[in-house]
């Protein structure tokens, strides 16, 4: 499925996963799964979305341990300002991501 993705021929991972982390990592990175290809969302709507709208900062750094970083698509979460922020691969990989999804790559 990854060959398919980065070949723009598959835009929803339908792999089975096991999300392995603390109880609030895995319900973060839950959060991510629907994430429609192509869209974003920030990590306070994501904050807010779980009840919890004052951990932002916990909720990123939950995001930056995300061990699945391209199946859990945590390249779609962006800072309230409109910018990319932090990615575990770097930002070149989520600028990356970013062009392949909006068909610029």
């Amino acid at each position: 499925q990854l060959d398919a993705y980065f070949g723009h021929r598959l835009t929803k991972f339908s792999i089975p996963i096991q999300l392995i982390g603390t109880t609030f990592q895995t319900e973060v990175w839950q959060q991510l799964l629907p994430l429609p290809f192509g869209s974003t969302t920030t990590y306070g709507s994501i904050a807010r979305g779980m009840g919890r709208p004052r951990a932002v900062r916990a909720v990123a750094a939950a995001i930056g341990a995300n061990p699945l970083c391209v199946v859990v698509p945590c390249h779609r979460v962006i800072g309230s300002n409109g910018s990319l922020t932090g990615y575990r691969g770097g930002l070149r990989v989520k600028e990356q991501l970013w062009a392949l999804e909006s068909g610029q790559f």
